[in-house]
């Protein structure tokens, strides 16, 4: 499997036999998954955002872990320690279940600030450091988070460090009335439907040799300079306190770079930065004081940028010594 636009094609046909109306979910992990991300799901409870979780760990062969976020749950029950053996005398290594392919931190505004920060590493670096030595993570390697947006006692906001590291946010709603009356369907005639049904129909290997793919797609000079204009403006804005790092314009374009893979282009059109600017930058804004009173949210301001800063024109892009003509996002 070496297109991404099939392998992506693969996942959603087996994932959408568990999961009713979670498309745009399941396209996102996918851009995420194939370039090397981590995801944000935020949503109320009862959305399936752990099943998805699993049921996309399961279609692509991915060993998976949840770990359940409290308040006192410790960096080494994530990490691991060292651990004594009377048996030997001799202190031995206990992984934890940071390793492995996917890592569901489930409620991760639960745990402690301290507890959050033990993912700091193996999102950023892909390797864990436990009592001094440095363990490599397996790979692929994608943690998932979820948290409540409507629950906050008990709580610990994510840190902006800690939010940065996190390539998409995304923001699951309930279905509509149609996709829940087809969901009321299907546990009638199984009401022990749930991830363990769905099929594996990739490997890691093949999510590895999927990202080489993603990375030789071409993007325009025009396009990074429309990607600069979006996350610049963005940080600019009169209701920004703090911006978006260096960081938020890379994971545009990877993403963006993912998004036109999977639609079978080699090329990143604009449409493509429109439709990840919110899930990338959303949860990377810190808003000033105006805004929160005046009942402005991250969204607004990136929807406003995208309203005032025009695309370049899709006509035709340069490879080289050759123009191609663009098509629109629908094709």
């Amino acid at each position: 499997m070496n297109n991404p636009a099939d392998a992506y094609a693969a996942l959603r046909d087996e994932i959408s036999t568990v999961l009713v109306g979670n498309d745009e979910l399941i396209e996102y992990l996918t851009i995420s998954l194939f370039t090397r991300g981590h995801v944000l799901v935020e949503g109320v409870p009862g959305v399936a955002k752990t099943t998805a979780a699993n049921a996309f760990a399961r279609a692509v062969g991915l060993d998976y872990t949840r770990i359940q976020m409290t308040p006192d749950v410790l960096p080494a029950d994530i990490t691991g320690t060292h651990v004594f053996r009377e048996g030997t005398g001799e202190f031995q290594l206990q992984r934890g279940p940071i390793f492995s392919n996917l890592a569901l931190a489930d409620e991760i505004n639960r745990a402690t600030p301290k507890t959050q920060s033990a993912l700091l590493e193996a999102m950023q670096e892909n390797q864990v450091t436990i009592e001094g030595d440095t363990l490599p993570l397996p790979q692929p390697f994608m943690v998932i988070a979820t948290q409540n947006p409507i629950e906050m006692e008990g709580t610990f906001d994510l840190p902006e460090a800690q939010r940065d590291r996190f390539q998409l946010k995304l923001v699951v709603d309930t279905p509509t009335r149609e996709n829940e009356r087809i969901l009321l369907d299907r546990f009638d005639d199984d009401a022990q439907l749930g991830a363990r049904d769905v099929e594996q129909v990739l490997t890691a290997q093949d999510v590895l040799e999927l990202r080489e793919v993603v990375e030789d797609v071409h993007v325009a000079s025009s396009v990074k300079e429309y990607i600069l204009d979006v996350v610049r403006a963005v940080r600019e804005d009169d209701n920004v306190d703090v911006g978006s790092s260096p960081r938020a314009g890379i994971t545009l374009l990877n993403t963006t770079k993912a998004r036109a893979a999977i639609r079978g282009r080699d090329y990143v059109i604009p449409d493509d930065v429109k439709a990840l600017a919110k899930p990338v930058l959303r949860h990377r804004i810190v808003l000033s004081t105006e805004a929160d009173l005046g009942s402005v949210d991250a969204e607004d301001v990136v929807e406003d940028v995208l309203d005032r800063i025009a695309p370049p024109e899709v006509s035709g892009f340069q490879f080289g010594d050759e123009t191609r003509d663009a098509p629109t996002a629908d094709e």
